[in-house]
Order: structure tokens, then C-alpha cells, then sequence
């Protein structure tokens, strides 16, 4: 295969790693092919605003097991790698024309993770000390890389993402046989946290991360507490939830057995999920106020917060004119821009009589006037 042949199938099969964040569903933030195959993903940044990224592996050849990747070693893929001097003029060629303005780069796992990080990070360093490039560079770690690798990409990058996989040693363990849950994981998450805690020379560059949600047999009780614990713990900028999609990996995995219910249920989980990470990070919520079943699993009927209210009556109706923001935060309905609304009139001395006053009443407002009054 010549370059842009390569380029097209592993930007393809960047797919299952969604630490950016882009969109996922249909609409303006949605990722969609270039005309010559690569795909483009509409992204978050840092330092606010988005751009659009070109994402792809370095290479889908990988020495590693992971029993829920589709393109694990020992499976009948067509395997390719990239050169790190192709990917950068590949990029470069796209950012000069204006057709992306960031770069996620990812790979399989070539020989060992030190020899892959070295190819990754060389395609940054050419981006960098080459070509002058200044823009946002998300780089991949590969788990067990060593403490020089990690420090020369979290040098070099914007963003950098190790995902976790799985909430506890027990679910990782039933995904990777390969690698160590300590050492290959937990081990780098810190470093990386100290390397760009703030105060520190590389505090820009943000930590993201991801969970495989359904290949174990974890609980949505385990990867809320691990999630929260990344954010309060390790200062993580996102974290990511992806719904495991059944048939790609090994049939025996304990998720297959565990979650055997309809497809869109493993979807809606992930969408519960979000609800929840966005409560953690905007909405003030502790881990141990996010409502879940007797099993340990989010409700899939209604989302979090709305279930957390009705756990809750004592705390509800809330005066919508001498509420304070914390508590406005908890209405189901209402979220941080209907809250600064809120308040906004509240400081120019307005009295608000009725949900009219906040704009037009769709369902999320309408959804609000059971636990406000005025």
C-alpha cells in the first residue's frame, strides 16, 4: 500500500479509541471522511474552542492480546504501519490547506511499547523542530512505556491519553492478560499527573483517558468511583466512556456472558455515563451521591440527576428566586447556562414568576417546573 492507502485504513480503525473529544453522532461535530479517505474529527481543545484533527494509528500490527480489540495480535488483519516522516507530511500537506488544524496519533503496539512510543514521539518531534508546527498534538501512551518515553511525548504534546480500560485490577486482568494493571497503568497515569500538575513546566498539557464499558463483568458503581477518583486524585482533564462492541473481540470475554441484553442498552449505559461525568465535573456531585440501582448499575429509564431528585424530596421545591447556585444546579432540567440565566436576572433586581421568563419551555424546562417554585 502507498501512503494515503494506509492512511485510509488505519485512520479508519483509529475509530475505537475515542479519547478526543469529538462527536460521535450525527451533526456539525460529527466526524466524517475526507474526499481522499481520512477521517476528520471536529474536536474539543484545551484551551477552549475546537479543531479539527486528523486522527490515525502510526500502525494496526500489535504484539498485544487485548482480548476486547478487534485488532489484537493472533487476528486475520491486514496490517500496515506508517513511517513517522509519512505522518508528518501527510499532516503537514492537510494543514496547509486548511483542512485540519490538530493531530491525535495512536498505534498498535510494534515489538515492545518503547520502540512504539519512540516512532510516536517522533512524529511530534518532526512536527515540532521540523516543520515549526505550534498547533494541538494529542499523543497516545502505550501502557508499560518507561519514564523517558512518557516525559519526552508529555515534552512534545497538547494532550496525552493512556486509557484504563477497566475500573479495577479484577476487570483488567479479564481484558489484558498481557499487561499489568499497576505497573502498565496506574504507574504512568501518575507520573504523567505529576509531570503536568499545576505549577509544573509541562501544566498546559492535559491528561485524558478512556473506559471499555460492557467487555468485563464490572458494575457502574466500580468505573463512577474510578472515574471520579481519576478527576479528584490525578487531575485528568476528561475521561471517556465506549461502549464495547459485541462480536469484535474474544466471544469468552466475561462481558459477553455479563451484558447479553440488547445492543442499544450497552449504548444507553454510555450515555448514562456521560450524564454522570458531567455531573461530576460541572453540576458539584460526589461519587457517592450518584444514584444506582441494587446491582450497582445507573438506571437506563431516566438520567442520573432526575433520579438523584427523586431519591430526594426533602430537598425540592426550590425557590427559583432565592435559590443559590449550587442548588439550582441540582433541578433536573436545568444546567449551567439556565443557571447563569438565573442568576443573571436575579442581579438586575427581576423577579421571575414563571419558566416563560427563561425562554421557550421545551421538555428539559418543562421537566424543571415539578421542582422549582416562584
Amino acid at each position: 500500500m502507498d501512503t494515503h492507502e494506509k492512511l485510509e485504513r488505519l485512520a479508519d480503525e483509529a475509530r475505537y479509541d475515542l479519547s478526543c473529544a469529538c462527536g460521535t453522532r450525527g451533526g456539525p461535530d460529527h466526524r466524517r471522511r475526507s474526499k481522499d479517505g481520512l477521517w476528520l474529527y471536529p474536536a474539543s481543545v484545551p484551551g477552549g474552542g475546537t479543531s479539527v484533527l486528523l486522527k490515525t494509528l502510526l500502525s494496526n500490527a500489535c504484539t498485544n492480546d487485548c482480548r476486547y480489540c478487534p485488532l489484537r495480535a493472533g487476528r486475520d488483519v491486514r496490517r500496515c504501519t506508517l513511517a513517522p516522516d509519512e505522518v508528518a507530511r501527510v499532516f503537514m500537506d492537510y494543514f496547509r490547506q486548511r483542512k485540519v488544524s490538530g493531530l491525535f496519533l495512536t498505534s498498535g503496539v510494534l515489538r515492545d511499547a518503547d520502540y512504539t512510543m519512540d516512532r510516536i514521539v517522533a512524529v511530534a518531534r518532526i512536527l515540532r523542530r521540523g516543520h515549526g508546527y505550534r498547533g494541538y498534538i494529542h499523543l497516545k501512551v502505550i501502557p508499560g512505556a518507561s519514564d523517558a518515553a512518557i516525559e519526552e511525548a508529555v515534552a512534545l504534546a497538547s494532550t496525552v491519553s493512556l486509557n484504563v480500560e477497566a475500573p479495577t485490577r479484577k476487570a483488567f486482568a479479564a481484558l489484558a492478560s498481557g499487561k499489568d494493571y499497576d505497573r502498565d497503568i496506574v504507574r504512568p497515569m501518575r507520573l504523567i499527573s505529576r509531570l503536568t500538575a499545576r505549577g509544573s513546566r509541562h501544566a498546559r498539557v492535559k491528561q485524558m483517558t478512556q473506559f471499555i464499558v460492557g467487555a468485563s463483568d464490572e458494575t457502574d458503581t466500580d468505573i463512577v468511583r474510578a472515574t471520579y477518583g481519576l478527576y479528584k486524585r490525578l487531575g485528568l482533564s476528561r475521561v471517556y466512556f465506549s461502549a464495547y462492541q459485541r462480536g469484535l473481540g474474544d466471544p469468552a470475554l466475561p462481558g459477553e456472558r455479563r451484558h447479553a441484553g440488547r445492543p442499544e442498552d450497552l449504548l444507553a449505559r454510555e450515555h448514562r455515563l456521560y450524564q454522570v461525568d458531567w455531573l461530576i465535573r460541572k453540576y458539584g456531585f460526589k461519587d457517592d451521591e450518584i444514584p444506582f440501582e441494587p446491582d450497582g448499575s445507573l438506571s437506563l429509564e431516566a438520567d442520573p440527576k432526575e433520579v438523584w431528585a427523586r431519591r430526594h424530596p426533602e430537598r425540592f421545591p426550590l425557590d427559583i428566586n432565592r435559590a443559590e447556585r449550587h442548588e439550582l444546579l441540582r433541578v433536573p432540567g436545568f444546567g449551567p447556562v439556565t443557571v447563569n440565566r438565573i442568576l443573571g436576572l436575579r442581579r438586575r433586581g427581576l423577579r421571575i414568576r414563571s419558566i416563560e421568563r427563561l425562554g421557550r419551555p421545551g421538555e428539559r424546562l418543562r421537566k424543571a417546573e415539578g421542582y422549582i417554585t416562584f
